[in-house]
């Protein structure tokens, strides 16, 4: 019984003792005073605003702990699955959109369903199709795109995400002379203030202490500017009109959006020609949907591109925001150095922006628990990604917690922490949080702080909480700049080229596959998917190219009485018995080129009578290699050749019991012994060994 219960719930396995809650706490603590911010930026590099990251660090986190394998893994946002959440979803809604929110929240409880089902089944051996050298190809492209994707916030300049990454990329690098220097020196001084606390005093947080230095001085200074106007003080007419056509073109893309989910939802329950009828007009709001994308981002991408100056007004008037190219001399000479953006349109009035961009207004109180809302259409849309996500997310928990496991010695079940996984991000789907994995830098301060039971993230996930409906209004005037700057301290640790060196060392198949996965992840942006995607198929391919052409080598008698290569030592063989060991298993892809060395080692000894084929290395025969065996001792044998097998493992002399093989080569041409083969065969020929 007892057992049982610590299958369902293997959390009643922790033996809380004074001194381990006391380590758990303090490492709890250590570990959410970092998760805090952190997880406020993966959410920004998600698409999703800061709260969010707030939400996906409280239950998931815990739930990770109470049903994981490794008692140290500290579960959560994580920088890699952020921005593979973000390549998914940008392409179907806007950034930060109720739409986008709530495929973020489906996307959660799909990758948590395919995780769970893979640690049930205890599948989580397919995370070996994607090899190591393709997650160190993708690791690296995808840090040096977060890295950029976070520029634009650094600089202050706008990014268009609705196409290429690289075409976004080069859209900010035109900015360059629109760098706001506000925002620009908000982010660098993190980036320097976190080095340097790093360097002299490690164990403070220093993403904390950028995080409460930075508000402090926002709000000081008065970084974020807000001004409303009424729609008559815009000039020229053109602005307001182009800003009001955005407004009105977003409600109209929000509610085609709206028709496509209901009409989704309506074909579940029908069939027949009315399914037919409701497939064909959820394709034309589709189409509808398709045309109004890009012509409401290019009208974004244009209103990016216009600053108005405020002009004072005279003889009472009040202010006017004047368009930078429309002004007049005179009115040039009196406006305002400030320039201000249009930020929306209301039905009166005219919001305005003319500072930097802070986090703003978070949510207080614990997040709502809801079912996802997730159509027929929705989940089909999703699963390639969530499928990708969930082995991708897996890999790096797991290769984290082997890391950690390996100094304290905790035996891990891989099976267990993909369960684990799975329930953490299907938590997350319920409390409005998006996809979460283990995390390197903050299972490195769980580790480092003491933590001995998974009770440690159980505390993290209680102050986060504490958090939400305490805290979220300090964080108003935190610079988004400062939440870009954590993201790039993140993953500058995880730029390593010399591990693909080292893979390319080891094996030029490995090499290649870290370096196309590079290049795929890279050129493939923002659908990183397709990046790893093409790496593992790559190295697959590899792998059964390899094992097509296994080593074969040509035995002789060496001096010391061994058998041994003889073109390697120049060694005499014999021609009447000819020895062949084929290093690799017998299957489809490398039967052909088994038959033709056998074939060859015979066309270069045609007085030979007997083949001894040496199957040490042969862990595993199929039914091609069966078939293929059977019709090579038919073909030798009317040539007067016995083919005679040597070394032959207890696996394969099973199939060849179940076969009849064993009956068609001879009982008497197979032998487990090597030795003993050649010395029967060369007394079969005259030529006993001496």
């Amino acid at each position: 019984m007892n057992s049982i219960l610590l299958r369902v719930f293997p959390f009643l396995s922790w033996r809380p003792t004074k001194q381990t809650l006391n380590a758990d706490l303090i490492a709890g603590i250590s570990v959410a005073l970092v998760l805090i911010p952190q997880s406020m930026a993966y959410a920004q590099l998600a698409g999703l605003p800061p709260v969010y990251g707030l939400y996906a660090s409280l239950l998931p986190v815990m739930v990770a702990a109470l049903w994981g394998s490794s008692n140290q893994l500290a579960t959560g946002p994580v920088a890699v699955v952020s921005l593979l959440t973000a390549s998914a979803l940008i392409p179907l809604a806007a950034e930060g959109s109720s739409e986008f929110v709530m495929l973020a929240i489906a996307l959660a409880f799909i990758v948590g369903l395919v995780q769970l089902m893979l640690g049930l089944f205890k599948l989580g051996a397919l995370v070996s199709f994607i090899s190591h050298p393709v997650i160190v190809g993708f690791t690296n492209a995808a840090a040096i795109i977060i890295a950029l994707s976070q520029l634009n916030k650094i600089l202050g300049v706008p990014i268009d995400t609705s196409g290429h990454f690289m075409l976004g990329l080069w859209g900010v690098m035109t900015e360059l002379g629109s760098v706001h220097w506000p925002t620009l020196a908000f982010g660098v001084g993190a980036i320097g203030l976190m080095v340097l606390m790093k360097r002299f005093v490690p164990k403070i947080p220093g993403v904390l202490v950028a995080v409460v230095v930075a508000i402090l001085v926002s709000w000081a200074i008065g970084y974020e500017q807000k001004a409303e106007t009424s729609l008559q003080q815009i000039a020229p007419a053109q602005v307001l009109t182009l800003a009001q056509s955005i407004e009105s073109d977003g409600r109209r893309l929000a509610d085609l959006d709206e028709q496509i989910r209901r009409l989704e939802a309506e074909l579940q329950e029908q069939e027949g020609a009315e399914a037919v009828r409701l497939r064909h007009e959820a394709d034309q709001l589709r189409l509808q949907r398709d045309e109004l994308r890009p012509e409401l981002a290019g009208m974004r991408e244009e209103i990016r591109d216009i600053t108005l100056r405020r002009v004072p007004g005279e003889n009472d008037q009040p202010a006017r925001f004047i368009a930078d190219d429309h002004l007049t001399d005179a009115e040039r000479a009196r406006a305002d150095r400030a320039a201000w953006r249009i930020e929306r349109v209301g039905a009166d009035t005219v919001h305005l922006n003319g500072g930097g961009a802070v986090v703003g207004n978070v949510p207080q109180g614990l997040p709502g628990f809801s079912i996802p809302d997730i159509t027929f259409g929705t989940f089909t849309t999703l699963l390639t990604t969530a499928f990708v996500i969930a082995l991708v997310g897996f890999t790096e928990a797991i290769a984290i917690a082997k890391a950690m496991a390996a100094r304290t010695g905790q035996r891990l079940d891989p099976s267990k922490e993909l369960m684990g996984q799975g329930l953490a991000n299907i938590a997350g789907g319920f409390t409005q949080g998006y996809p979460v994995s283990g995390s390197f830098s903050r299972s490195a301060v769980n580790l480092n702080s003491g933590a001995k039971t998974g009770l440690s993230s159980v505390f993290t996930a209680v102050l986060i909480g504490l958090a939400l409906l305490f805290l979220t209004p300090l964080i108003y005037h935190l610079p988004q700049a400062v939440l870009a700057a954590i993201i790039m301290m993140a993953v500058a640790g995880l730029v390593n080229f010399k591990a693909i060196k080292h893979a390319w060392v080891a094996n030029k198949h490995d090499g290649a596959a870290a370096v196309v996965t590079f290049v795929a992840t890279l050129a493939m942006a923002p659908n990183l998917d397709y990046g790893i995607l093409t790496g593992a198929g790559l190295a697959i391919v590899l792998y059964l190219y390899r094992t097509m052409k296994p080593r074969v080598s040509e035995l002789a008698r060496y001096e010391d009485g061994t058998l041994r290569e003889a073109q390697r030592y120049g060694l005499e063989t014999n021609e009447k018995v000819g020895i062949m060991r084929f290093d690799g298993s017998l299957y489809f892809a490398n039967v052909p080129y088994f038959e033709d060395a056998v074939l060859d080692l015979l066309a270069r000894h045609p007085q030979s009578k007997y083949l001894i084929v040496v199957g040490k290395g042969i862990n595993e025969i199929d039914a091609s290699g069966e078939e293929v065996i059977h019709q090579l001792v038919h073909r030798l044998k009317a040539r007067g050749i016995t083919l005679v097998f040597a070394g032959v493992k207890a696996q394969i002399m099973e199939v060849m019991q179940r076969t009849g093989l064993d009956d068609i080569i001879g009982k008497d041409n197979i032998f487990k012994s090597t030795d003993h083969a050649v010395k029967t065969v060369s007394e079969k020929v005259g030529e006993p060994i001496k």
